[in-house]
């Protein structure tokens, strides 16, 4: 049972930062690698609670699925989500966000997931998956700080109000 924790530093407000890291949009620019995109639920715009999305993507070759459910949302401080059907046992992802100042934001990741198929799974961790998943998270990350230090956050979050 890996447990993944990232703290990623963003020179931007904290509501910004919030809303950014609920966008569908920015995830799927964030994972361009792995050609993810969403399939089914809340496909743009800003996810919200109790609301799902499905992702489809491509690791290690396969194409696969995922859902996930946004179980804990305490805007803006805390979102929780987890894994409701996919090829794992168990997804459970918390986002902090901590104002630091009011143009400062720390972001907090915490990636607990459980892999399928018992000690292959934890084998798995060990050799490859672990790192993995910490790269994809940090891409991520990477991507939620550039949008959200440049002008592009504009772009994006005006687009979440036309959505919505």
């Amino acid at each position: 049972m890996p447990i993944i924790w990232l703290q990623t530093n963003i020179q931007a407000p904290i509501d910004r930062c919030f809303d950014l890291s609920r966008s569908i949009d920015l995830h799927t620019l964030s994972t361009q690698q792995t050609d993810e995109i969403a399939v089914a639920g809340v496909v743009s715009g800003l996810i919200d609670l109790h609301e799902t999305v499905t992702w489809e993507a491509t690791h290690f070759g396969v194409r696969q699925k995922l859902t996930s459910s946004i179980t804990v949302l305490e805007r803006p401080h805390r979102f929780v989500d987890e894994m409701v059907k996919g090829a794992f046992k168990r997804i459970w992802h918390e986002h902090r966000f901590e104002a630091l100042t009011a143009e400062e934001t720390r972001m907090t990741d915490t990636f607990d997931y459980t892999s399928p198929l018992g000690f292959l799974g934890k084998l798995a961790d060990a050799l490859f998956l672990k790192k993995y998943m910490t790269r994809l998270l940090l891409k991520r990350n990477q991507v939620i700080k550039e949008v959200a230090e440049s002008n592009q956050w504009k772009e994006i979050l005006q687009r979440e109000k036309v959505i919505e």
